[in-house]
């Protein structure tokens, strides 16, 4: 498995991924017109504008992805998923650790997950994250998580 930098001409397999991924959640919180579910390959594309997405694959097919985003020094994490079929294997985290060592001078990383997502949440408390603020977005209430890194 390797880690590397996906190009935006990988954006119709990561999506595929995406929208498999997502329909757990969207099944959880009964809600099928969250983002990650109906966007299209052209607006997934635009994605890479103004992030860079990492992707964890085995030979040629991916089997996750994270983006990452760097802001007045805090790394801002959104979309991190797996293929269902190799959940629990231990992908998300290291894409949790590639995504927060990404940009080496950040002093915080933010990500959001929604309130009844408690395997990812635990996934995120694990890497030492915790929680600082509750919003709704797309009708579902997500928690906001931090992880201040001391260097």
């Amino acid at each position: 498995m390797n880690i590397s930098i996906a190009k935006p001409d990988d954006a119709p397999k990561i999506l595929e991924v995406q929208k498999r991924a997502f329909a757990i959640e969207a099944q959880r919180y009964n809600n099928f017109s969250i983002r990650p579910i109906i966007e299209t390959v052209d607006q997934y594309r635009m994605f890479f504008d103004m992030h860079t997405v990492l992707i964890i694959h085995q030979n040629e097919a991916i089997i996750g992805s994270v983006s990452v985003r760097l802001e007045n020094g805090t790394t801002y994490l959104n979309r991190l998923i797996v293929e269902p079929s190799f959940h629990g294997k231990g992908f998300a985290s290291r894409l949790i650790d590639a995504a927060v060592g990404y940009f080496p001078n950040c002093s915080r990383v933010e990500l959001f997950t929604g309130c009844e997502s408690f395997h990812n949440q635990a996934i995120y408390v694990h890497k030492g994250f915790t929680e600082f603020r509750r919003a709704e977005l797309d009708g579902i209430e997500m928690i906001y998580m931090e992880k201040v890194i001391v260097r």
